[in-house]
């Protein structure tokens, strides 16, 4: 069974705060293949030169970020207006208002298998946040083969990924697609249990809240 978007649910703002030795938020709705739960975590903060930041945290719930992130990682995020958004980024992002049921817009619709991605979303963003990887930016040119991402006529080095099971149909959108100015196309990295930017489309900058520089409890880099 494909799981569903990862939804991440966000602690209190951390700031200089996060110098204590641990912090404790509670995930309201964590949803991982349909089990809703209320969960306590306890976070260890990030490394000291790290405090000074504004910085949120958020827990991973589920498994379409699979191998980079796991179920139960927490990722540690800057404001965007701190980072410069590129491929290759981890975000958490507001997806698109029905992304839940795989709508694309603006005319809403839902994408064939085997066409081509989902090349705008609808006007209207939701209030959850999930968490995936830019792999286009605006002006790009993509198409998506066997869960790997042609972007301009190159395939990406995506080692980091999981692989599609061979000819998985939700894995191939081989027909391209070009990516609207101040968009961006995000994908899960377990590339065939992702509902992402291929079904619901690419999303705007003002809908990205936060920029991954911390994935573990412990502070180490995100693995890209």
């Amino acid at each position: 069974m494909r799981t569903g978007p990862i939804r991440i649910f966000r602690s209190p703002r951390a700031r200089t705060a996060l110098a204590a030795a641990t912090a404790i938020i509670t995930a309201l709705s964590v949803q991982g293949c349909g089990d809703t739960k209320n969960t306590i975590i306890r976070v260890t903060p990030p490394p000291p030169s790290a405090t000074a930041l504004l910085l949120s945290f958020y827990r991973v719930p589920s498994a379409s970020m699979e191998p980079s992130l796991q179920i139960g990682a927490t990722v540690y995020t800057e404001p965007v207006g701190s980072s410069t958004l590129r491929v290759g980024e981890i975000v958490v992002f507001h997806p698109p208002v029905d992304a839940g049921q795989q709508i694309c817009g603006p005319t809403p619709h839902q994408v064939h298998e085997g066409g081509e991605a989902c090349a705008h979303p609808e006007a209207q963003s939701s209030d959850v946040k999930f968490i995936k990887r830019i792999v286009a930016g605006p002006g790009d040119v993509i198409s998506i083969v066997e869960g790997h991402v042609i972007q301009n006529g190159t395939r990406q080095a995506d080692s980091y990924t999981r692989p599609c099971r061979a000819q998985a149909p939700e894995c191939n959108f081989p027909v391209p697609i070009r990516i609207f100015p101040d968009h961006w196309f995000l994908l899960g990295d377990n590339r065939g249990e992702s509902d992402d930017s291929r079904f619901w489309g690419p999303v705007p900058t003002s809908w990205i809240v936060g920029v991954a520089k911390w994935c573990s409890a412990i502070g180490t880099t995100c693995r890209s």
